[in-house]
């Protein structure tokens, strides 16, 4: 099965370069381990900061609007997703929980399965 996970927290913690080498070394020996293992699919992103997005929505004259930064000013943003392939939504679990982020940064992951038709 495969699941995408989304990386989800506070962006500004993100760029503490206080947190930076140390925290970039765990999330490197996660990757490398869970990437070798075969769980992680050549797929996935870091995004660039919120403030560099533009959301196109339908204005009230039915035609798209556009506007600068992300749809709603939240303190958690999406900060990056990577695609999973596992046996299991338990397997799916296992290798999220280890996220460096989430106790470094209190950051959270969700899992979503993709639609499969």
């Amino acid at each position: 099965m495969r699941y995408v996970m989304i990386l989800v927290g506070d962006e500004t913690k993100w760029f503490d370069p206080e947190l930076g080498p140390e925290l970039m070394e765990e999330v490197g020996a996660w990757w490398q381990k869970w990437f070798e293992a075969g769980k992680i699919v050549n797929g996935g992103a870091e995004l660039a900061p919120s403030s560099s997005a533009k959301t196109i929505g339908r204005g009230r004259d039915g035609m798209p609007e556009i506007t600068d930064g992300p749809y709603v000013e939240l303190k958690e943003v999406v900060g990056g997703f990577i695609l999973l392939d596992v046996d299991d939504l338990d397997e799916a679990v296992a290798v999220a929980a280890g996220w460096p982020g989430i106790a470094a940064l209190g950051d959270r992951v969700e899992l979503r399965p993709e639609m499969v038709r």
